[in-house]
């Protein structure tokens, strides 16, 4: 009895051994220009980050945003409690990549596990957006300023698109980046800090 009692544990540890690591590898990825803040943890250039600084490519969340997805206040971690850190706006004091409207620039995405993808789209916050805030959906313009379909297709490990910073805006500003993946209901999300000088 003790035997077959044993065998049964390590069957179903090893079965749940294997749907963790299948889940968790199928697919992760970040922004890595504009520089994410999931990335400036990695990074350590932002300390006291938590658990994302060992997982930057793990901030994955339901698809569908802006209709669905992670709700206001938790858009920049995906929804994950365990990384709420990024949603944590620091009285606006993230580090900021120096842009300029209307600027030509390669967006980067860095994918630790490449999967089937919908889309990138990029969405940026409105005019008079308040940095020292958790982002929310009222922050961000309503439309994509670019939004890249990839038709199912699997992106390369380092994933470049040249795009045009979006003009008329000045100051501190968040970009927010969605990869949707086609083959399941998740995407992931990066939230990069942007001065528009």
């Amino acid at each position: 009895m003790r035997k077959r009692f044993s065998a049964a544990v390590i069957g179903l540890g090893v079965v749940g051994v294997s749907l963790l690591s299948t889940s968790s590898a199928s697919s992760h990825g970040y922004s890595d220009a504009p520089v994410s803040r999931q990335a400036l943890c990695a990074q350590g250039a932002v300390k006291n980050c938590g658990a994302i600084q060992y997982e930057p490519q793990s901030v994955e969340g339901p698809k569908g945003f802006p209709g669905a997805g992670p709700a206001d206040g938790k858009i920049c971690s995906g929804g994950n409690e365990g990384f709420a850190e990024l949603d944590d706006p620091r009285g606006g004091d993230w580090p900021a990549t120096k842009l300029s409207g209307g600027q030509g620039y390669t967006f980067t995405w860095r994918l630790t596990a490449r999967h089937a993808t919908t889309d990138f789209a990029y969405f940026i916050t409105k005019d008079g957006y308040d940095p020292s805030k958790p982002l929310t959906r009222a922050d961000l313009e309503p439309e994509p300023f670019m939004k890249v379909p990839m038709g199912g297709k699997q992106p390369d490990a380092t994933w470049q698109q040249q795009g045009t910073v979006p003009t008329g805006k000045k100051g501190h500003h968040v970009i927010l980046g969605v990869w949707n993946i086609a083959d399941t209901g998740n995407a992931f999300y990066a939230c990069s800090d942007v001065d528009l000088s």
